[in-house]
């Protein structure tokens, strides 16, 4: 509580105009800024019921404890919070929140995107095209991985990735999967079919990443699994970038043994290994899966709705389960 009698709500970065308007109403907002420091977070938290978060923000005990007591709630500007540590969370009682459902078409359309720009190298030629160095038709030039009829493969059957399995399936290919559990609805629409990942990268023209990131997943595309990938196949990623060895991938690409990639997140963002930048028939954008005017608007309403509900006594829109096993 504020001298002015309002609740403290800490925006450790920045909150869009759509979310930050509603909670401006209410509380005493206060915003780092994109350029704030941790310091500077440690700084700002003190007294705060509520903390707007992103994925760039590390939740730990540290900032937990120097906000204190009366900290009732970490609402991620994020589907994924694993910058979140949910124990210190469950310990204090508060209570995490997330932004699932409205970027699901975003980031799915990223990623098929993604692919369709990795498969026929459009970024490299119009680099050439920009470059004054293309000298007219060529038959041989810019040749790229034809996808009708390709077979996909999405690691991480849940929201994000059954929107980019029924995109995908419009080339006409078989759909494989892995998932904790049977999507029967998705078998029965797509004729998907449920498979372990060994299988899946060895079966797979094109593989795509949708995973929630865990301990478990770091480097889940090692140099081994993508041995089992094809010479011409096509790796996306619009998950986390920690599921990828970003340097066996570069590698891979620059002796060919790998088709193409294309990636919108990294292992260390916002800081990409030279290797990767440098590797032939990558495609990389700088982390903006949800980066549409619907979705991110969406994303900041929807963080404050959950910071609105909690604080004012109700039920959070969107909760993250805190338990050891929680997903």
């Amino acid at each position: 509580m504020t001298a002015h009698g309002r609740l403290k709500v800490v925006v450790a970065r920045e909150l869009l105009p759509a979310g930050a308007k509603q909670l401006a109403e209410r509380f005493e907002l206060l915003s780092g800024g994109l350029e704030s420091t941790r310091d500077e977070l440690l700084d700002l938290v003190p007294g705060a019921s509520a903390i707007v978060a992103d994925p760039t923000v590390s939740i730990d005990d540290e900032l937990l404890e120097a906000a204190g007591s009366g900290l009732r709630l970490v609402a991620n500007f994020a589907v994924g919070y694993d910058n979140v540590d949910r124990s210190a969370c469950m310990r204090r009682g508060v209570v995490l929140t997330n932004t699932p459902d409205v970027l699901t078409n975003a980031t799915a359309e990223l990623a098929m995107g993604l692919t369709l720009a990795a498969a026929r190298q459009i970024p490299a030629a119009e680099r050439e095209l920009r470059g004054g160095r293309w000298s007219g038709w060529d038959p041989a030039d810019y040749r790229g991985i034809e996808l009708s009829g390709a077979t996909v493969g999405v690691i991480g059957m849940g929201r994000i990735g059954i929107r980019y399995a029924r995109l995908m399936k419009t080339f006409g290919g078989e759909i494989l999967y892995t998932s904790r559990g049977r999507k029967p609805k998705e078998e029965a629409e797509l004729g998907a079919r449920m498979v372990n990942l060994d299988d899946l990268l060895s079966g797979s023209d094109v593989v795509s990443l949708h995973l929630a990131a865990a301990p478990g997943n770091r480097h889940l595309i090692d140099s081994r699994a993508i041995s089992l990938m094809g010479p011409d196949s096509i790796l996306v990623n619009t998950a986390r970038g920690s599921m990828v060895d970003s340097l066996a991938l570069a590698s891979a690409l620059a002796e060919g043994r790998l088709g193409a990639a294309g990636l919108d997140v990294f292992e260390d963002e916002p800081d990409v290994p030279a290797a990767l930048l440098d590797a032939p028939r990558a495609v990389l954008t700088p982390h903006i899966g949800s980066a549409t005017y619907r979705s991110r608007d969406a994303m900041a309403e929807l963080v404050a709705r959950n910071v609105i509900a909690v604080l004012e006594g109700g039920d959070p829109l969107s909760p993250v389960n805190l338990s050891p096993e929680g997903k």
